[in-house]
C-alpha cells in the first residue's frame, strides 16, 4: 500500500497533461530523432535572455563582499524593489511604494504567497476557463475552492457569467493577462468594469474581493497591443508577475508581487503577504537573482522572435483548415479541434506532432500549441498538420 496521500494520488492523475505530452515527446524524439518530432507542448521560452543579463550576471559574481549571499528583508532587496517600484508606477499609473512590491520565487510562487495570506478554507477563488492548470493545485494548498467561469467564444471576459458566479464565499478573481493558453488580451474597457462589478459585490456581501492579476507575458504582445494597467480597475487589486518570459529566465525563479497602494486594508495585507513568503519556505527570493533584475528593469527578450513564429505559425494552421483566434500576447495558439481533443493529439502524435488538449486547461474541443520553439520546427509541421486534419476530418 502506498505512503503518498490520497489527494496527492488525485492530483498526479489529473496532473498536467503538458507533463504527459512531454514526457511522450521524449519517448518519440528518442524513437524517430529529435529533428522528425514537432514538440509544441511546453511553454519553455527558448529565445535567449538579453546581452545585458549576461554582463550584469558577470559582474555580480565578482562581488565578494561579506554577507553578499546571505539574508535580506523577507520582501526582498530595498534597492531591487524600489527600481521595480519605479517601473510598475509608470506601467501602472499610479505612485508605488518599495513597501507596495513583495519579491516572490517566481509568479507561481507568487500566486501561492497572495492564496496563504487571504484564503481562508471554504473560499472560493474564480478563474476562467481556459486557465493555466496548476491554478487549481494551487488554490487547493490553501484551503480555497476552484470555481471555473467560462470566457466567451473569443476568451474574452464574460461579465455576466463572472456576476452570476459571485457569492459572499468569493474572495479572489484571478485573471491571466496576456492569456495563457489562449493568448487573449482583455481590454482596459473590460477590465474596468470587472473592477467596479467586484466592488459592487464587495458592498453587497460585506467583505472585500480582490482582483489578481498573473501577468508574466505582460511584454509579449503583437501587433500592437498594449496590455492595459490593472490599478485603474479596483484598490483591491495585486499583480503577480516573473522574470520567467519577459528575460527568458523561467529556471531562476524571481518574480514579484505588486499591492494597489491605495488598497483599504493594504498595511494588513502586505503583513500577511511577507509573512506568507516566509513561513511557505519560500524565506526570500533569490538573492543572486534580485540583484540581477534591479539593473535589468529596461530591457526584455528579443519579442520579434515571437512575432515571427507567429506569423509562420498562423500560415501553417490556415492552410490545414484548423480554425483559432489569433492571439495578442503569450506564445500560445489555440485553435479548435474538429473531433475530441484528446482524440486529435492522438492523430496529431501519429504525425510526430506534439501538442497539449484544450482539457488539461478547462476547455475541451482544442489545442495548446506553444510557439517558443525554433522556426524550422514550426515550418516543418505543415504537412503533419494538414495530414492529421485529413485523418480526422476524413477529407
Amino acid at each position: 500500500m502506498s505512503g503518498v496521500a490520497k489527494k496527492m494520488q488525485t492530483f498526479a492523475e489529473k496532473s498536467s497533461w503538458i507533463r504527459k505530452m512531454f514526457e511522450e515527446g521524449a519517448r518519440m524524439k528518442a524513437e524517430f530523432g529529435a529533428d522528425n518530432v514537432f514538440d509544441f507542448s511546453i511553454g519553455n521560452p527558448d529565445v535567449p535572455p538579453p546581452a545585458k543579463f549576461y554582463s550584469v550576471l558577470r559582474e555580480l559574481a565578482q562581488d565578494e563582499q561579506p554577507g553578499i549571499h546571505g539574508y535580506m528583508p523577507n520582501a526582498g532587496y530595498p534597492q531591487t524593489r524600489e527600481a521595480l517600484a519605479k517601473r510598475l508606477g509608470g506601467e501602472q499609473g499610479v505612485t508605488f511604494d518599495i513597501n507596495d512590491i513583495l519579491m516572490t520565487c517566481g509568479a507561481a510562487g507568487g500566486l501561492n504567497v497572495i492564496f496563504k495570506a487571504l484564503l481562508n478554507p471554504g473560499d472560493e477563488v474564480m478563474i476562467l476557463a481556459p486557465y493555466f492548470v496548476e491554478y487549481n493545485f494551487y488554490i487547493d494548498n490553501h484551503g480555497g475552492v476552484p470555481k471555473v467561469v467560462n470566457t466567451d467564444e473569443d476568451f474574452n471576459l464574460d461579465l455576466g457569467a463572472i456576476e452570476a458566479g459571485l457569492s459572499e464565499k468569493t474572495k479572489v478573481v484571478l485573471i491571466n493577462n496576456p492569456n495563457n493558453p489562449t493568448g487573449q488580451v482583455y481590454s482596459s474597457e473590460s477590465l474596468q468594469a470587472l473592477g467596479k462589478l467586484l466592488d459592487k459585490a464587495g458592498e453587497k456581501f460585506g467583505t472585500s474581493i480582490y482582483m489578481v492579476s498573473d501577468e508574466p507575458y505582460r511584454n509579449i504582445v503583437f501587433d500592437g497591443t498594449v496590455v492595459p494597467p490593472l490599478m485603474n480597475t479596483t484598490t483591491n487589486a495585486i499583480i503577480a508577475s516573473s522574470y520567467s518570459k519577459e528575460l527568458s529566465l523561467p529556471g531562476e525563479r524571481i518574480g514579484y508581487l505588486a499591492v494597489h497602494p491605495d488598497m483599504a486594508d493594504k498595511n494588513e495585507v502586505l503583513g500577511a503577504l511577507t509573512l506568507a513568503n516566509r513561513i511557505l519556505g519560500f524565506v526570500n527570493a533569490p538573492a543572486l537573482m534580485q540583484r540581477a533584475v534591479a539593473q535589468l528593469q529596461d530591457v526584455s527578450a528579443d519579442n520579434a522572435i515571437y512575432a515571427r513564429r507567429l506569423e509562420i505559425f498562423c500560415k501553417v494552421l490556415d492552410e490545414a483548415g484548423m480554425s483559432y483566434v489569433r492571439p495578442k500576447g503569450a506564445f500560445y495558439l489555440f485553435p479548435k479541434t474538429p473531433i475530441d481533443d484528446v482524440e486529435f493529439c492522438k492523430i496529431l502524435s501519429e504525425n510526430k506532432i506534439l501538442a497539449v488538449p484544450g482539457r488539461g486547461f478547462g476547455m475541451a474541443g482544442y489545442i495548446r500549441l506553444a510557439f517558443c520553439v525554433d522556426e524550422k520546427v514550426i515550418a516543418g509541421s505543415a504537412e503533419a498538420f494538414k495530414k492529421a486534419m485529413a485523418q480526422a476530418t476524413g477529407k
